[in-house]
């Protein structure tokens, strides 16, 4: 069930079943104590915190030992062929840039914002999606509907229509779908899973510093050794 504010008190069908959604502001501490959860679990939503380290800090706070932090986000390699043709466009018709898509997290970052906000065994894979449209007018308007627009502080509050035409121009020449000449374009969805853990002791941990048996170059004496 979906409880939209928190001043109320939770229904009795979400008590009964045990499971409901409230609706958190994500600059606000979570409205939970410390060591509530089991699991956290995020859908394709991190990419639009303003302060990732921070909720990821929340997270850990709001988990059990051994806790566990599950999710997918959307990556920065994220709709490159519309960043490139928007730029390309408005370097031509208005001689300047500004950011049209909102900013996304590199794959290289996550694994260290996760061991910084205190997460330990971090483990993080990336897959990049390509999806087809029949041109970028519809796939620019696809992505508004759906509530994935640009909501940058820095975005220009208005574009003239010939920079999108323009801009659509160049991304159906620059990024045909196939090399067959076929109708439509693609765009990248780059899609990042992580999942991070809360300290316990039961954890593999690192041996201290000196305590190896043996020595980088034994392994190549080995190898020698088995070839022989």
């Amino acid at each position: 069930m979906l409880h939209r504010n928190q001043g109320e008190t939770v229904p009795g069908e979400a008590e009964r079943c045990g499971t409901y959604k409230l609706v958190a502001d994500e600059e606000a501490r979570m409205p939970f104590p410390d060591g509530t959860f089991d699991l956290v679990i995020s859908s394709t939503a991190l990419h639009w915190v303003n302060d990732l380290p921070n909720m990821l800090l929340e997270i850990k706070r709001v988990l059990k030992p051994d806790g566990c932090l599950m999710f997918a986000m959307v990556g920065g390699a994220t709709l490159t062929e519309l960043r490139s043709s928007l730029v390309l466009a408005e370097l031509e018709r208005d001689g300047g840039v500004s950011p049209h898509v909102g900013p996304f997290v590199d794959f290289s970052d996550v694994g260290s914002l996760l061991t910084s906000a205190g997460f330990t065994l971090p483990t993080v894979d990336i897959d990049t999606i390509k999806i087809g449209y029949p041109n970028a007018m519809i796939l620019m308007e696809h992505l508004q509907r759906m509530g994935e627009g640009n909501a940058s502080l820095q975005r220009r509050e208005r574009i003239g229509v010939d920079t999108f035409l323009a801009a659509s121009c160049i991304y159906d020449e620059m990024f045909k779908l196939d090399d067959d000449g076929d109708d439509g374009v693609e765009a990248s969805a780059q899609i990042i899973y992580a999942i991070g853990w809360t300290p316990h002791e039961s954890q593999p941990q690192p041996l201290e510093r000196g305590t190896a048996k043996h020595k980088v170059g034994d392994v190549n004496v080995v190898h020698t050794e088995t070839k022989k």
